[in-house]
């Protein structure tokens, strides 16, 4: 059902005329001392037509005269405020950061879509395992994990293990909160310092910091997904 037939079922429900929500909006409006909270019945009736859509001070005072929750309105117009998280690497894909996971276990990135695809739900997935973007900027693990992979991190493997790998392909990599900041990488600890080491055909340096009030393991990478060739991509 469109959003105005729903708006239009709401105020049936409350058995109100639509120049009695401009009434009782108009009063609102004038207690906020703002006239935007104002709707007319003219525009409320174009409203439950289709033909106009609402500002978030009007959305506000029909949340209040159908007795509804706001962000339930909101989601009329297909806007859920608890997606927030799951644009932020939408929004800025150059930032290394973790994924916000809705309901099914998808996210919302759309160039991860394939590999999200065969994510477990958030039922069946441990609450242990959490995801994360790399960013278009992040290349201290290339070429083996290339910027914009999806990564998959085990919160309860963070602490940093040393030399018990064959090869690269099995030395732990770690994804590591900074302060304001994510990085992924190989760790090593010396002293008081967490290193995050490059892999050594990367372009990227050491970084140093001190552990654990510059830097914390959130927890191991224990599966990723990455281009086999660099991609170029258009922002």
């Amino acid at each position: 059902m469109p959003a105005g037939q729903k708006l239009k079922s709401l105020r049936n429900r409350r058995n109100i005329t639509v120049r009695e929500v401009e009434q009782a909006s108009r009063r609102i409006a004038d207690v906020k001392g703002d006239k935007r909270f104002c709707l007319s019945n003219g525009w409320l009736a174009q409203l439950e037509n289709g033909d106009s859509e609402p500002s978030i001070w009007k959305l506000f005072s029909l949340s209040v005269i159908y007795h509804a929750n706001l962000l339930d309105l909101l989601l009329l117009y297909n806007i859920d405020v608890n997606d927030k998280e799951k644009y932020e690497s939408v929004a800025d894909p150059y930032l290394t950061q973790l994924i916000s996971q809705n309901g099914n276990g998808s996210t919302s990135h759309e160039q991860l879509s394939t590999s999200l695809t065969t994510s477990p739900s958030s039922d069946d997935c441990p609450n242990h395992i959490i995801y994360g973007h790399l960013g278009l900027a992040e290349f201290t693990m290339y070429p083996m994990i290339r910027p914009g992979a999806h990564l998959t991190i085990d919160t309860s493997q963070n602490k940093v293990v040393m030399n018990v790998w064959r090869n690269e392909y099995e030395r732990p990599v770690y994804f590591i909160e900074l302060r304001g900041a994510y990085a992924c990488g190989w760790c090593e600890l010396q002293g008081s310092q967490l290193l995050i080491i490059p892999h050594h055909s990367s372009p990227a340096s050491v970084r140093r910091f001190t552990y654990p009030r510059e830097a914390e393991i959130v927890g191991r990478v224990v599966g990723y997904s990455t281009n086999c060739v660099d991609v170029s991509v258009n922002i």
